[in-house]
């Protein structure tokens, strides 16, 4: 017997098309964890601009992690990872030249840097000289920091579940939450395949049994301003900007920090073709991203609602049909 093709439940158009002319190149994050030391400037920032309640006061007993994840109350979370391995690799002398001319840290007839005083001129670029000590000799403890933050996905879960309209994606291609339009259903935080929306439940805080996210500083993006946490930012390990000159930024960066011998380093959700279809705010990590917290593949969770709906409206119709052949066979 063949099998028919089922019923595709199509979507709306999705932005840019939904805003027409109104439509603005998408905006995003790039984080930078190589240049993160921790100071949780980030989550300041974000709360005091956001008006975001304050949380963590708890000792989680994970190193200088307070908040412990993303939620309600915590739209930017800084993590703290020790662990018991060297920070990166020694690089060849070859790998150091090649970065070296790569990123215009010197000119074809300068020294190599391994060979330049220690005390010459900042390299510029985030990391020390290589003849410089390494705070943990080669071997021991190293100390990982990421400032996490909501994806904004490209195929967002959360959108595709939200009864009200709520959620919705604003012309930057990021993804916001109405207050005023949120009926604390719930339904995106089950949704969110990074566990990144919460309720909030802190009483007498504004938008109690709301959904609450990270909104990439909507109020701040319309008016040509940089998001509160990446402007706190002392060392620029959060970058905002433009999505597609991000992704290039980050791809030059992956190569410097893996010619300098960092051990582990790999872009995560720069990739479009992933299970969400690219992230919003993507990261720059030294290690697997379930050492952060964050799922190795993640999916969005609604991808097989079409086929869902097609198997449910074929058997719906395979019931009627049956229904109707039993009354017509019980007239005879």
């Amino acid at each position: 017997m063949m099998r028919r093709p089922l019923p595709v439940v199509e979507r709306p158009d999705a932005w840019p098309a939904s805003y027409g002319d109104e439509a603005r190149p998408r905006l995003g994050f790039f984080t930078d964890t190589t240049l993160c030391i921790g100071c949780k400037a980030c989550e300041v920032a974000c709360k005091e601009w956001n008006d975001v309640p304050a949380d963590g006061y708890v000792w989680t007993g994970n190193s200088y992690d307070n908040t412990g994840g993303l939620s309600a109350n915590t739209w930017r979370h800084v993590a703290f990872i020790e662990q018991d391995r060297p920070l990166h690799v020694a690089p060849s002398k070859a790998r150091l030249r090649e970065a070296e001319m790569r990123d215009g840290a010197a000119g074809p007839d300068a020294a190599p840097l391994r060979d330049r005083p220690s005390g010459g001129a900042p390299r510029g670029d985030g990391y020390p000289p290589p003849d410089a000590p390494r705070g943990d000799g080669g071997e021991g403890m190293r100390w990982l920091m990421s400032s996490d933050v909501c994806k904004h996905c490209t195929d967002a879960a959360c959108l595709d579940v939200c009864p009200t309209g709520a959620l919705f994606r604003t012309e930057f291609g990021t993804v916001v939450v109405q207050q005023d339009v949120c009926n604390g259903c719930g339904y995106c935080v089950v949704a969110c395949p990074f566990g990144v929306i919460g309720r909030r439940e802190i009483a007498g805080s504004k938008g109690v049994g709301m959904a609450q996210k990270c909104t990439l500083c909507y109020d701040r993006t319309k008016d040509g301003l940089e998001p509160a946490c990446a402007k706190a930012c002392p060392t620029e390990s959060i970058q905002f900007g433009k999505l597609d000159e991000l992704r290039e930024r980050a791809s030059r960066r992956l190569e410097q920090v893996v010619a300098r011998g960092f051990d582990g380093a790999r872009l995560y959700g720069a990739n479009p073709d992933d299970g969400v279809g690219g992230f919003g705010a993507f990261f720059l990590l030294l290690d697997e991203p379930e050492v952060y917290g964050l799922p190795p593949d993640p999916v969005a969770t609604t991808r097989d609602l079409p086929s869902i709906y097609g198997w449910m409206a074929l058997a719906a119709g395979t019931l009627g049909a049956l229904v109707g052949l039993s009354f017509l066979g019980g007239r005879r």
